[in-house]
């Protein structure tokens, strides 16, 4: 059996570390830190429409993985992905939402509160 390594990208290895301090305090951040671990080709990806149909206005949604850009997005929402296509992070902005990194979403909100993952 294959000894799994987790990611080897040097900012993936650093976003993970301090997501796994704040998993042992938030079952959010510990369902990211799995989803994270995985392989790249097990990570998600998640189209525009998708957020549009599942988000409430004003909330927040984590994707563990990739936002694309398939659909419109008629509602202020806030997106923290690992990595956004041009398109997707377009019309998020352009919907007055904002487009954010996991690691900016772990410090401006460490508890995980009205996060939802999505995926």
């Amino acid at each position: 059996m294959v000894k799994r390594t987790g990611p080897q990208n040097y900012q993936m290895q650093i976003l993970l570390n301090n997501i796994e301090v704040k998993a042992r305090e938030s079952r959010l951040w510990k369902r990211v830190a799995e989803d994270i671990a995985k392989p790249t080709r097990q990570r998600r990806e998640v189209n525009i429409y998708k957020i549009n149909a599942v988000a409430r206005e004003g909330e927040t949604i984590l994707v563990p993985g990739k936002v694309l850009s398939l659909g419109e997005l008629s509602k202020k929402v806030d997106v923290a992905a690992m990595n956004f296509s041009s398109e997707a992070r377009r019309k998020i902005l352009e919907a007055k939402g904002k487009a954010l990194t996991i690691a900016e979403l772990l410090q401006q909100n460490p508890e995980g509160k009205n996060v939802r993952i999505m995926g």
